[in-house]
């Protein structure tokens, strides 16, 4: 009897090797290398069957001007979370495909269960397909919502035929499956959640939903690091792929889209953890903002953009003596960043840090990657080294460059415009980002335009 013969599948991008290795060769990760039998990645038997030595015998497609195509704008349902559909960027689509992933227990389930209620009550055909848990356990979690009576049709299933058969004969307009970890299919014979096994049935449910226009909903697992478990491929098939983000032992989580066909990228809904599930927050800018009686040292406000919505969020610093090895530590921000932003703040603006610890942290667990967060973590720096507190009601957002240049933030107007309309009234921006005079919009808000990162400190010493 001929022995089976293994090979090695990279678990981040599905790649294989015929021995291990510590370095994946496909993408280069290391340490994700898992050993499987051949027959379980391919298969066993050609399971295309002998379409392959007939492909050169098939016809040609026809092919289409892409100036003669037709567009046409796409229909989209919403799904009764305001949140959600600000992130999906209108709702749902016909025939889409969506990715979310989160930490266990942080409400991905919570919230994909309220919104296939709320599309049920609104008329359309919902079902969800549970792997992880039993019907019974999903209607307790139903009852706990407050979701009394609902219609919404649940499928307790893990085997991906009798799903697509479910779902050819039932056509919803939206299926959730929870989780595409959990699914199997019997054409492999490797287990549930392996890479062949996520990488197939999530390739069959996407044809599914490009064929019929049933909306799909995969729910994923995350890694250790905070990665969708799965071969790296899997977010390449899908339309959407959404984070859930967030502290689970704070009540707000952040659902941020990272990849949108339809819709903006990087675009964040805010939901507060109730009782009754997950509640959109309509003014997210409050929980991003610590209540101070009186202004401290080392605080101050940044408005940032997270896809089309303008945020308030507080950066605090705290500078304090160090020792031979001073710590540069940042939560919410990126810690290389950093040590280039205290370089730059020492050599044109005379603020040494060389010698101290220095912690910076964004409010409320947002993170925040747009370079524009620079001018206010090094004003907030120099606030806590100083100890003088910036003025009250005080703002600044600018990207600051190596030669200590203030360069422009995108959308500097609307960052503006949300700051006036909070009752903030001083600001410190970047020159191009100053309102044409006569602007209106901007009443009770003083702006001070500057170009370098000297002139932003002589600024901040004269309002202190």
């Amino acid at each position: 009897m001929a022995k089976e013969k293994n090979i090695y599948v990279c678990s981040e991008c599905g790649g294989t090797s015929a021995k291990w290795l510590g370095k994946c060769p496909s993408c280069g990760a290391w340490n994700t290398l898992v050993e499987q039998s051949a027959s379980a990645v391919s298969g066993g038997n050609n399971r295309f069957g002998n379409t392959a030595q007939f492909a050169s015998l098939a016809g040609s497609s026809e092919l289409m001007l892409l100036s003669e195509i037709e567009a046409v704008d796409i229909a989209r349902t919403p799904t009764g979370l305001d949140e959600l559909d600000r992130v999906l960027g209108g709702g749902i689509v016909a025939g889409g495909v969506t990715l979310i992933g989160g930490d266990p227990g942080i409400g991905k389930s919570t919230l994909l269960l309220q919104a296939v209620d709320a599309l049920q009550r609104a008329g359309q055909n919902a079902l969800y397909v549970t792997g992880e848990e039993s019907g019974a356990q999903v209607a307790l979690r139903s009852k706990r919502l407050g979701l009394s009576q609902s219609q919404v049709q649940v499928m307790a299933e893990i085997q991906l035929e009798k799903i697509l058969a479910t779902l050819d004969a039932s056509r919803p307009t939206i299926a959730v499956i929870d989780s595409i970890q959990t699914v199997y299919s019997d054409q492999l014979t490797s287990a549930p959640g392996s890479v062949a096994q996520v990488r197939e049935c999530a390739a069959h449910l996407t044809r599914f939903a490009k064929t019929s226009g049933t909306a799909v909903v995969l729910v994923g697992h995350v890694t250790k690091e905070g990665a969708l478990a799965g071969p790296r491929v899997l977010e390449h098939m899908v339309d959407t792929v959404l984070y859930f983000e967030g502290d689970t032992h704070s009540s707000f989580r952040l659902v941020r889209a990272i990849k949108n066909r339809f819709g903006a990228v990087n675009e964040i809904g805010v939901f507060a953890m109730t009782e009754r599930g997950l509640k959109g927050v309509t003014n997210p800018s409050a929980i991003f903002l610590s209540q101070h009686s009186e202004p401290v040292p080392g605080s101050v406000v940044l408005v940032t953009l997270e896809g089309t919505r303008p945020m308030l969020v507080e950066i605090q610093a705290l500078v304090d003596n160090g020792g031979p090895s001073p710590r540069r530590l940042s939560v919410g921000l990126d810690r290389d960043r950093l040590a280039m932003l205290l370089a730059v703040l020492h050599r044109h603006a005379g603020v040494a840090c060389m010698d101290q610890d220095v912690f910076v942290n964004a409010v409320g667990g947002v993170r925040i990657g747009e370079p524009a967060a620079d001018l206010a973590v090094m004003l907030a720096i120099t606030s806590s080294l100083r100890g003088k507190p910036m003025p009250k009601g005080f703002i600044a957002f600018g990207e600051v460059g190596l030669a200590g240049e203030v360069r422009p933030a995108p959308r500097g107007q609307e960052r503006l415009r949300e700051a006036a309309k909070l009752g903030f009234s001083v600001a410190i921006v970047p020159k191009a980002n100053a309102p044409k005079k006569g602007a209106r919009d901007f009443e009770g808000l003083t702006i001070h335009a500057v170009d370098r990162i000297e002139e932003a400190m002589d600024v901040v010493r004269t309002l202190a």
